[in-house]
């Protein structure tokens, strides 16, 4: 089994920043990409930010220049910075892992979700 845990989601005034984490744990071997979605009301999950066990990196559109995703393999987590928010970003975040689990089994792993409201 592999959780992923998030944390830092919360209510900000526009233009303002949070940062979310997510710890991943569990029976876990390698830990490869990992990223995160966003959901808002209404609208289809969308990919925010991935990054890959090296340190690539993938944003959105609308994300690029306000948004830094990054990582720690030491502690299996992975961050995201949020700058500069807007109202739009307003959403539940949820945090993405893929991995080589016990057994070698590969795994696909989502977090509970965090959510993240800005007002105008």
């Amino acid at each position: 089994q592999v959780q992923l845990v998030e944390s830092g989601g919360g209510l900000v005034q526009a233009g303002g920043s949070l940062r979310l984490s997510c710890a991943a744990s569990g029976s876990i071997l390698s830990l490869n990409g990992m990223g995160w979605y966003r959901q808002a009301p209404g609208k289809q999950r969308e990919l925010v930010a991935a990054i890959t066990r090296g340190g690539t990196t993938n944003y959105s559109d609308s994300v690029k220049g306000r948004f830094t995703i990054s990582r720690d393999n030491a502690k299996n987590t992975v961050y995201l910075q949020m700058n500069s928010l807007k109202p739009e970003d307003r959403a539940v975040y949820y945090c993405n892992a893929q991995g080589v689990r016990t057994w070698n089994t590969p795994f696909n792993a989502w977090g509970q979700g965090t959510q993240v409201t800005v007002s105008s």
